[in-house]
């Protein structure tokens, strides 16, 4: 008679053990619940908080200074502005990323039909951000534009170390954010603060200068480094092409060094009248006495930095700045 009543036992516990087996499903489940969660970053633009599923499905990118941190990150694009890219970023032969034109006409629908669920948005395209925002309500529009205000080299680090936590490259961010860094302290070291220095940009044969601070990509590099202007113009402003200036104020300033953006450096190939800025500086006869100019001290940016206006651009100029300031400290001791 025991012998059913032991059966019994084993059965119901059998069946007790299997019903706990399926209470305990769920809580097997919770690591994949985990791995959701983890699966989106907060991150903070111009604009606020954005918290982001990554990594993203579909991207649009239509801000110049990111176009090479995402491309040498082998950030897949759907659409970006593709006619604003110089030859050196990869997206340019990739015939699967959208063109969305330029910003004097760009192609808003097709940001649309990409249905982006982030948009790197900034520089030129920064003025379509409430346009992004009706058009695609669910996307995420990331704006990481240097702040007015703020120190520019901190700004240029800021993006892409945001960038770095919304594709998962943190630490390919922070070497971007370490060699620029080094090129900044490398510059620093090398520079004498009794050399004089002037910016400017050329565009169509003229010249324009670039003011300390507030000028247009080269104006920034006197507070990063500290540099003493050669000429300090009032009221002079941040103009693309820099501010009218004639080559007779730029000989009697005299600066010790030249740094230069030639614009149409990167147009070259589609400009038949095309003049490099080394032409229309060491050719011209009024600054062949100038000290920049007789002592072959002027250091141009790279060829795209017009198009392409982000850390790594400023970090190859610094360098090569750096090493024309310490081979310039060489050739003086050797005199």
């Amino acid at each position: 008679m025991s012998v059913p009543r032991i059966l019994a036992g084993t059965s119901l516990g059998l069946v007790s053990i299997l019903a706990l087996a399926g209470c305990s499903s769920p809580a097997a489940a919770e690591p994949e619940k985990s791995e959701a969660a983890a699966s989106t970053v907060t991150v903070e633009d111009n604009t606020g908080t954005h918290k982001i599923a990554t990594p993203p499905a579909s991207v649009v990118a239509t801000d110049n200074r990111t176009f090479q941190t995402l491309s040498d990150w082998g950030i897949e694009l759907s659409a970006a502005a593709v006619s604003l890219m110089p030859d050196t970023i990869g997206y340019v032969k990739d015939k699967g990323v959208v063109d969305l034109g330029t910003h004097n006409e760009p192609d808003l629908e097709a940001v649309v039909a990409a249905e982006p669920d982030l948009i790197v948005n900034g520089q030129r395209f920064a003025q379509y951000h409430d346009d992004f925002t009706e058009l695609v309500p669910d996307a995420t529009v990331l704006e990481l534009d240097p702040r007015e205000g703020e120190p520019f080299d901190e700004e240029l680090k800021r993006q892409v170390t945001v960038l770095g936590e919304v594709f998962g490259k943190q630490d390919e961010a922070k070497k971007l954010v370490d060699d620029f860094d080094a090129a900044v302290e490398r510059a620093k070291k090398a520079y004498d603060d009794a050399d004089t220095v002037m910016a400017v940009t050329t565009s169509g044969g003229d010249i324009g200068y670039i003011a300390p601070t507030v000028g247009r990509t080269l104006g920034p590099v006197f507070d990063i480094l500290g540099l003493t202007p050669a000429l300090e113009v009032p009221e002079a402003t941040d103009d693309h092409q820099g501010d009218d200036i004639s080559v007779e104020a730029i000989a009697e300033s005299n600066p010790d060094w030249l740094l230069v953006m030639d614009r149409d450096a990167v147009f070259a190939s589609e400009t038949p009248d095309y003049v490099q800025a080394a032409e229309i500086l060491e050719g011209s006869e009024a600054l062949t006495s100038v000290t920049a100019v007789k002592d072959e001290q002027i250091v141009y940016m790279p060829t795209d930095t017009y198009l392409n206006e982000g850390i790594q651009t400023y970090t190859t100029f610094l360098n090569d700045f750096a090493d024309a300031l310490e081979k310039a400290a060489e050739k003086a001791a050797e005199k």
